[in-house]
């Protein structure tokens, strides 16, 4: 066991007795996030962030929607044939045109979707159940007399009446679709009710069943583990959870937890910041400063308690190590530091204070305006020379 999986090991977890997890993750940054009110990923971004999906491991990678225009399925072609490890899909309406296109483009697989709720149907497509769900298999009938393989997805499928979605997925088993997916597209779900309906679905059918989260109510991380727990193998996430409204279920925050509480360690986490910050540079979004893995304040730590404990063994105050996500640890000095954690803090700058000194620079530092932010390692360094000449 390395030093980073030995430090992030959590021992309640051993006790827990979960079941392994059967799992792929298909990432959709490309499609679902780009589909983010003003994000526009240029060809040159989707190609790097691909390269980036793929040096993480991300086993699928979803990078577009082909109809959406010439350019969109130029890029969406480049992508297949780049020689990932990852298999390529790309989205498809429940139309053979679109099919078409989408086969143009190469990839692995189609998503060919349709919304099977009351709403949808109603005011969407104006057409029953029966006529939208005929239309999609037409549409997968095409894809796989061409050779390709077929998610046939059910949008806004947990607004969708249990058994109907029971029916249209082991109907669509028998035109032998690749997987069947089932989406949160408004996160109306909690990890229960993830549960209870992935479980329905599993006695349902055969077919590998996917999971895609919205984070309406910021569950789709949480939502989308249960939903592996009860059987779900693919799992669909986008990089710092960005996507329409809340966003979906987090690519770092669903592969740190698989890695720290379910043992899953094939993917190369420690590449996590960068790829955060790539698109955080393309999508012009930057995540929360308490974003869990990737946010500027998720290692860092600045109450007096806190900054003595990690000083004396990090894992006090971190269920895993900043160096596993690509981060590096930050002590900041400011209004809740105390006297035994700047000692440390100074002492690790290469500075050794008498005590009155140290007296001296504590009170300057609760007493500086700059310390309601944290008062940066420069400043501090300035702050410890000038107190020194006192």
């Amino acid at each position: 066991m390395s030093e980073i999986e030995e430090y992030s090991k959590n021992k309640l977890i051993d006790h827990l007795n979960l079941s392994p997890l059967d799992i792929e993750i298909c990432d959709v940054t490309l499609r679902d996030g780009e589909q983010t009110p003003g994000v526009v990923f240029t060809r040159e971004e989707k190609i790097a962030l691909a390269n980036e999906l793929d040096a993480v491991g991300v086993d699928i990678i979803e990078s577009g929607f082909p109809v959406v225009s010439a350019s969109e399925r130029a890029v969406v072609k480049e992508i297949a044939n780049m020689g990932l490890n990852a298999r390529t899909c790309c989205l498809a309406r429940s139309i053979v045109s679109d099919v078409e296109t989408a086969i143009d483009c190469d990839v692995d697989f189609i998503s060919i979707f349709i919304a099977m709720s009351d709403l949808h149907l109603k005011y969407k497509y104006h057409k029953s159940c029966d006529e939208m769900f005929s239309c999609a298999m037409k549409a997968v009938e095409y894809a796989k007399d061409h050779g390709v393989g077929v998610r046939f997805a059910a949008e806004d499928g947990t607004r969708t009446d249990v058994e109907v979605l029971k029916n249209a997925f082991k109907a669509a088993e028998e035109y032998k679709v690749d997987y069947v997916s089932i989406a949160d597209t408004i996160g109306i779900l909690n990890p229960s009710t993830t549960h209870y309906l992935v479980s329905e679905i599993k006695k349902a059918v055969k077919t590998p069943v996917c999971i895609h989260c919205h984070n309406d109510l910021g569950m789709a991380t949480a939502n989308t583990l249960a939903a592996a727990e009860a059987g779900a193998k693919q799992l669909h996430t986008t990089v710092n959870g960005i996507g329409e409204r809340a966003g979906n279920a987090s690519l770092e925050e669903l592969l740190v937890s698989l890695r720290v509480q379910y043992g899953i360690e094939r993917y190369d986490t420690t590449k996590l910041l960068n790829l955060s910050s790539m698109v955080n540079e393309f999508s012009g979004l930057k995540p929360s400063v308490t974003k869990a893995i990737v946010g500027k304040h998720a290692f860092s730590h600045e109450s007096g308690i806190h900054v003595c404990a990690i000083l004396e063994e990090p894992r006090t105050y971190e269920l895993y190590s900043p160096e596993m996500v690509g981060g590096k640890r930050n002590l900041i000095v400011g209004k809740h530091t105390g006297m035994k954690a700047l000692c440390g803090i100074v002492g690790d700058m290469g500075y050794d204070l008498e005590k009155d000194k140290m007296v001296t620079l504590l009170n300057r530092i609760k007493n500086c305006t700059e310390a309601k932010k944290g008062i940066s390692p420069a400043r501090l360094e300035e702050m410890v020379k000038e107190t020194i000449e006192l």
